[in-house]
């Protein structure tokens, strides 16, 4: 079984299509007109083994913030549809996760409550031509879309490329586990009975 969702929203100021299989190998086709934003993509779809395909062509002529967070609005979506009832998975996922001097941690609740929190600072304002602001606006985008509980911290680094692809693996691992199933689980994980 392959649980998968695609989305394609458009507006005045985006036109974004995802397509997501949790259940894949990583396999990965991203462009969004953001060198470095395309990069974590492939990162978060590689490390999770999702097959994850976006497109999307933005307003990039003003800057990068309506692309990065339109496209975390329609991955959140699509993460949502292809989670499904959520009968049989763990819920919850996470990792710490080390790449060179950057440690990042994330966790993750399919609780159906959203909620985000960000525990980051960039020194940077820019990692190529993608805005180290916009790490914050992408993460909150896809948590509330997802209605998912959402937690990422770094925890050291000082290189800015490395502490934000470290945050997008840490969240792809913790994805992962979260929304994977466990035998022992018969319903969803929860006391109230749904999630």
């Amino acid at each position: 079984m392959n649980r998968t969702g695609e989305v394609h929203r458009k507006t005045g100021e985006t036109d974004i299509e995802v397509s997501i299989n949790l259940d894949g190998t990583g396999i990965c086709h991203i462009d969004t007109g953001i060198g470095f934003f395309d990069h974590m993509l492939d990162a978060f779809g590689r490390h999770g083994l999702f097959d994850l395909t976006v497109k999307a062509k933005g307003d990039l002529n003003v800057d990068g913030h309506h692309t990065v967070e339109d496209t975390g609005i329609v991955l959140g979506q699509a993460i949502a549809k292809a989670i499904g009832d959520k009968k049989g998975i763990r819920r919850y996922g996470s990792m710490i996760l080390p790449m060179d001097e950057a440690l990042a941690m994330c966790a993750v609740d399919l609780c159906g409550r959203p909620y985000f929190v960000m525990d980051a600072e960039f020194d940077a304002p820019m990692v190529g031509d993608f805005d180290t602001e916009l790490v914050h606006e992408f993460f909150y985008a896809v948590s509330y879309a997802a209605m998912m509980n959402l937690h990422l911290r770094i925890i050291t680094g000082s290189n800015e490329h490395h502490k934000i692809e470290a945050m997008f693996k840490a969240f792809a691992k913790s994805l992962d586990e979260a929304s994977s199933f466990d035998p022992r689980i018969t319903d969803v994980l929860s006391t109230k009975g749904s999630l």
